[in-house]
């Protein structure tokens, strides 16, 4: 059986930025022993598996990463997405459902400063502990002064737990080293596995924040662009009302430091009983080709 593969560049607005992703489609006869060796050859972040036909509207797809399946990722929702709207769906859609093992997430098409934008809503927020300003600070090999100790360090998950910490500045944001030794003796009993720096410091002067996110526990250094931890952003930036209001609708730099330049744009509103948040941005086309 043919097992036809895509390769996408998310939250990019040019090839060769954002977040690379493969998407292989057709992959029903393979088992996850088998899509976890592809994921591990193909090296990026994560990497999708198109396994069916959709179900009731929502197609059935897995989530890799070079190390292990994860139930939701934000990249590689949008990417997958569009590679099915491109390539499997009749008519070129303006929205797909996605069914991940987190429940069906769905996709949708918007114009946004010109440019043709995937958005998607993420599952309802789930706020957990606040932690140490001083454990973070170890872990991204940094000083207490280089937090922003106005705001807490805290676990947020839409799918993919995240742990959020304010930085005070984009120095602060560069300077960051982990250490792996104190992320692994924070995370190791916690199910939050992804860390996400954030600042009020991008560089762009149309954008809000520049953020960073580190993942080793997944094999992920770090993380050009990330869909699920800045979803997890959206709903602390709204749960905290960080711009002064719970409606949130950000721009957020991200991959700067690997040369991988990133845009996403945040959606969210915190003002009734339950947290909204929409993560959205650009999908350009790269390759494509064969698994042999």
């Amino acid at each position: 059986m043919s097992h036809p593969f895509h390769i996408v560049d998310v939250f990019a607005r040019r090839r060769y930025a954002g977040n690379q992703l493969a998407v292989v489609t057709d992959a029903g006869d393979l088992d996850g022993e088998e899509m976890q060796a592809i994921a591990a050859e193909m090296d990026y972040s994560e990497t999708t598996f198109v396994t069916g036909d959709p179900t009731e509207g929502a197609w059935p797809v897995r989530i890799f990463t070079p190390a292990a399946e994860i139930p939701f990722a934000g990249h590689p929702t949008l990417g997958t997405a569009q590679v099915i709207r491109e390539h499997l769906a009749d008519g070129r859609p303006e929205s797909v459902t996605l069914a991940l093992d987190v429940g069906e997430v769905p996709v949708e098409v918007r114009r946004r400063d010109g440019r043709e934008t995937l958005w998607m809503t993420q599952r309802p927020p789930e706020f957990g502990e606040e932690l140490e300003h001083a454990r973070l600070a170890e872990v991204l090999g940094l000083s207490v002064d280089d937090l922003d100790v106005d705001w807490p360090v805290q676990v947020v998950s839409t799918g993919l737990p995240t742990i959020v910490v304010p930085v005070a500045d984009r120095a602060a944001l560069t300077a960051i080293d982990l250490d792996r030794a104190a992320y692994d003796a924070v995370t190791g009993d916690r199910e939050a596995k992804n860390v996400l720096a954030v600042c009020r410091d991008p560089r762009e002067a149309d954008d809000d924040l520049a953020v960073r996110v580190f993942a080793p526990f997944y094999d992920v250094a770090e993380d050009p662009a990330t869909g699920s931890s800045n979803g997890c952003l959206a709903a602390y930036l709204a749960r905290h009302e960080v711009f002064g209001s719970p409606t949130v609708d950000a721009r957020v730099e991200q991959g700067y430091e690997m040369g991988r330049p990133s845009l996403l744009h945040l959606a969210a509103d915190a003002t009734g009983d339950a947290v909204t948040v929409e993560v959205g941005g650009g999908v350009v086309p790269v390759a494509r080709g064969d698994l042999l």
